[in-house]
């Protein structure tokens, strides 16, 4: 990265990050904005992310620092590619390694065929329903806060699309895939509802985000590498 001023980070930085396993993408931005703010002595200072990825994935943040905070719903809106794995065979309450197995099922009956053909079901405009583990907020409070107290809840379900959604490759019980969706889709109920219609159980055992629009996690540095850098300079 080329030595930024005060003056850039404040007319507006786009930082392109990935985002480690195991991060909050509130940590992510945090170091990052305790670099700058050490950097250049600064009291206030407006930064932010395009798009939430859960601890237990990894890739791609767009954080945007200054007036380019502005642009932030723009990034949102465009589409995401993700690449992951699904498990068959067993659910979980957060529909990811998050929480514990809850129920097991048979998976005997799945062959790649019915695999390869399942995925078609969710190419498209569906409906899915968020995860209760999930920050959505419902009567002012966070699903994950009705889960963790053990209530159950009606979701309503939301309207997203698939655009692509390829199998890479078959691993019994794991299936490794490659989705491109719009803003606001829940990778993990995509895990779940591709479970049910293999008339089994499926859950999301990893997850890597790829791509934001144009933008490429290829292209991403790590953010203890950028902040250090920031700060070095």
């Amino acid at each position: 990265m080329e030595s930024l001023t005060k003056d850039d980070f404040l007319s507006g930085q786009l930082l392109l990050i990935d985002k480690p396993l195991g991060w909050s993408s509130f940590q992510a931005v945090n170091k990052l904005k305790w670099a700058i703010r050490k950097k250049f002595n600064l009291k206030k200072f407006k930064i932010g992310h395009a798009g939430t990825l859960d601890p237990l994935a990894t890739g791609l943040l767009v954080i945007c620092t200054g007036k380019f905070t502005k642009k932030i719903p723009e990034f949102q809106g465009q589409s995401k590619e993700y690449i992951g794995t699904i498990t068959l065979g067993a659910t979980t309450p957060s529909y990811d390694l998050e929480t514990e197995i809850d129920q097991t099922f048979p998976t005997g009956h799945i062959t790649q065929k019915i695999i390869q053909e399942t995925t078609v079901q969710f190419i498209g405009e569906i409906e899915q329903a968020p995860p209760i583990f999930s920050a959505l907020k419902k009567d002012g409070k966070r699903l994950y806060e009705y889960a963790r107290e053990g209530k159950s809840i009606e979701i309503k379900t939301r309207k997203t699309t698939i655009l692509e959604f390829e199998i890479a490759e078959i691993n019994l019980p794991e299936v490794h895939f490659r989705i491109v969706c719009s803003k606001g889709t829940y990778i993990r109920s995509i895990a779940h509802d591709f479970g049910k219609a293999l008339a089994t159980g499926g859950h999301l055992t990893a997850l890597r985000r790829t791509k934001i629009g144009d933008f490429n996690v290829n292209t991403a540095q790590d953010p203890m590498v950028l902040s250090k850098q920031i700060l070095e300079e």
